[in-house]
């Protein structure tokens, strides 16, 4: 009787092992057991399905997962450590555990679902290689995914390991999953992650788009408050306004499992609003609803759509949170249409837009003199058309911006636009620790609030911090990935401040391509290029700035860029120097 064959495939094999799992048990043996079953059902799962891998093997304290793609692979390995890191976050010290994770690209053996042979053998050892919460991965993972993936390595040179003849090239995995301890880094957690697209104008009327883009945008802001739950921001989320993108393709490209999509139709005193909830990973249908309202009852519609997904997604709100989801801030419906109207304008950033913004939040003042979301949208407009000198007087726009934003606080203290707002102010009158003190407050408030996030990393980055200031930053770019502007200059302004300058430049080339008008990266740029001795491309950078704004002055930055230190402003000067340009 002729041998049966061997099965053999190629397969990206991933090895996940609890970091010190035998001294937690001894320590506490039952609620030990209790996290690593509610890791593995909450993180581990979802993450490797979202990826589509497959547990193979459960080995006790960890799990063998096989991949078709090493791209997949290594993507769910970050979103893993990312995942433990949110849930460690979120526990006591005695209740955290950490995860050794390996990922290795080779021929597996096959039989009765179970996979077998050295593919599998070194994904495990490199797993004992890897550091408490990081990654270890073999050198053909390294060259699969070294330009797909926004992640670095470190050579660990070559290694012998355990039961594996040849000695193997192994690479730590540098991602972007490490939170700082006094920055709230939002990372997606597996099942927990959400991306509200806008809601489609079916009212028949495009002048309506407004208020259908007004309803999406208040449910994006209340998901964005409840901890837990990843969520991705405004702009990023209309960038798939009118495309005709599979619900698995937008889950896959923002990292997001669920994905929530709507309708509105609007039509005098009435109004229909319909939603569903779908799983971004496999299309599937989770919850779907429509109300026919009476336009009185828009806001108690959109508190049920809330409280829906967040029942489905099994969560719970604390008092807090529901409070705060609650409060519209205001009952009156004209005033809250002018909001609508006014917000949707300032959110284009534009002179123009703006200069329609402002009389239809200043009418929803006058229509409700405590709508504190009115007040705070409204010194964005102010402090816009200061920053852009969008107006003859903009230190008489910087006033009434800080005026408004102290006013919405004073209103209402769980405002985060508000605190967000009055950061900003508090950044350019350098007063760096009320800055960052107000940062906190608004993330406090809206973890998912990137440009708070944004707002913390350039305070630090300008009051001398610059090491902590790079995960927030960085944070805003995981929240708001189709949109980046200004989150990518404000990182590259942290790598500058670190010396990090190839990693500065790269950033700053990349805005550049999304904002070519730019004068303020290019400079940037050429001063990285003097430290890195490309005196060259340096110039080359200069003059581009120059043709953009020809009244470019360092002496103006020098006197208006908020640093607490002026040596810090200096070191741009230096770089620029260093490629032979002098102002």
């Amino acid at each position: 009787m002729a041998e049966e064959r061997v099965q053999r495939r190629l397969a990206a094999i991933l090895a996940v092992d609890v970091v010190g799992y035998t001294r937690l048990m001894e320590q506490n043996e039952a609620g030990t057991f209790a996290r690593l079953k509610a890791h593995r059902k909450e993180v581990m799962e979802p993450q490797i399905a979202h990826h589509q891998g497959r547990v193979f093997k459960l080995t006790g304290d960890g799990l063998l997962a096989e991949f078709g793609s090493v791209v997949e692979a290594v993507a769910c390995a970050v979103g893993l450590q990312d995942g433990m890191a949110a849930a460690n976050a979120a526990s006591s010290a005695d209740g955290r555990m950490e995860l050794r994770i390996g990922v290795n690209l080779g021929d597996v053996m096959v039989e009765s679902g179970d996979l077998y042979g050295d593919g599998v053998n070194l994904a495990a050892r490199l797993q004992e290689l890897a550091a408490p919460g990081g990654i270890c991965v073999s050198a053909k993972v390294r060259e699969e995914v070294a330009r797909k993936l926004d992640v670095g390595f470190e050579d660990l040179g070559e290694r012998l390991l355990k039961n594996i003849a040849a000695p193997v090239r192994a690479y730590a995995l540098r991602s972007e999953a490490t939170p700082a301890s006094n920055s709230p880094m939002p990372v997606p957690p597996a099942g927990r992650s959400i991306v509200v697209l806008p809601f489609d104008n079916l009212s028949g009327d495009l002048e309506q788009q407004y208020f259908s883009d007004g309803i999406a945008e208040d449910i994006i802001a209340d998901l964005s408050k409840v901890s837990g739950l990843f969520v991705i921001a405004r702009n990023s989320a209309f960038t798939y306004r009118g495309k005709a993108a599979k619900v698995q393709d937008i889950g896959r490209e923002l990292g997001v499992r669920f994905v929530l999509q709507g309708s509105v139709r609007k039509a005098g005193n009435r109004v229909r609003i319909a939603v569903q909830l779908i799983d971004g990973t496999t299309g599937g249908h989770l919850w779907a609803e429509r109300y026919d309202r009476d336009l009185h009852d828009i806001f108690s519609v959109q508190d049920e759509v809330t409280r829906e997904i967040v029942s489905t997604l099994a969560m719970k709100l604390s008092e807090g949170e529901r409070r705060r989801i609650e409060r519209r801030g205001t009952d009156n419906l004209e005033a809250y249409d002018c909001f609508l109207r006014g917000r949707q304008l300032q959110w284009q950033r534009t002179k123009e837009a703006n200069q329609e913004a402002r009389p239809l939040l200043e009418r929803a003042i006058e229509l409700d003199a405590t709508f504190t979301r009115a007040y705070s949208f409204l010194a964005c407009v102010h402090f816009l058309d200061h920053a852009n000198q969008w107006n003859a007087l903009p230190e008489e726009s910087f006033q009434k911006a800080l005026e408004l934003a102290q006013k919405a606080v004073a209103l209402d203290g769980d405002d985060p636009e508000a605190h967000w707002v009055l950061g900003l102010a508090e950044l350019s009158l350098r007063h760096h620790d009320r800055a960052i003190e107000e940062a906190r407050k608004a993330l406090s408030l809206d973890p998912n609030f990137a440009w708070a996030h944004s707002l913390l990393g350039q305070t630090l980055y300008y009051a001398g911090r610059s090491e902590e200031a790079v995960e927030p930053l960085k944070a805003a770019m995981r929240l708001d990935p189709n949109d980046q502007d200004p989150f990518l200059h404000h990182l590259a302004m942290a790598y500058f401040g670190l010396g990090r300058y190839e990693e500065a430049a790269a950033l700053l080339k990349r805005r550049i391509v999304r904002k070519p008008e730019t004068d303020i990266s290019r400079v940037l740029l050429a001063a990285c290029y003097g430290y890195l001795d490309r005196k060259p491309e340096a110039q080359a950078a200069w003059q581009e700035a120059l043709r953009i704004n020809p009244t470019y002055s360092l002496e103006y930055r020098r006197n208006t860029a908020p640093y607490k230190d002026p040596a810090d402003f200096e070191r741009i000067v230096d770089g620029l120097r260093k490629a032979g340009i002098q102002q």
